[in-house]
């Protein structure tokens, strides 16, 4: 999971203030999703996920497949 969200938010070009401004999420909360240290509360993944443009699954690497299946 920690390296698909640096690699969704680099991707973006987003710093992690600026995703912090763009979401609301704190940039140290962030880091530390980022790095495995926290795992990201449902709330959380849901904001990243529709922020993002992919499905949970992708942010918490049970899939390659960034698509959303609806």
């Amino acid at each position: 999971m920690k390296n698909n969200l640096k690699l969704l938010r680099k991707s973006k070009g987003y710093t992690q203030i600026a995703l912090q401004m763009k979401t609301g999420i704190e940039q140290s909360l962030q880091s530390k999703f980022e790095n495995g240290e926290r795992v990201p509360p449902t709330e959380t993944l849901m904001v990243l996920a529709d922020f993002y443009g992919v499905s949970i699954d992708y942010i918490l690497c049970r899939t390659e497949n960034p698509e959303i299946n609806k």
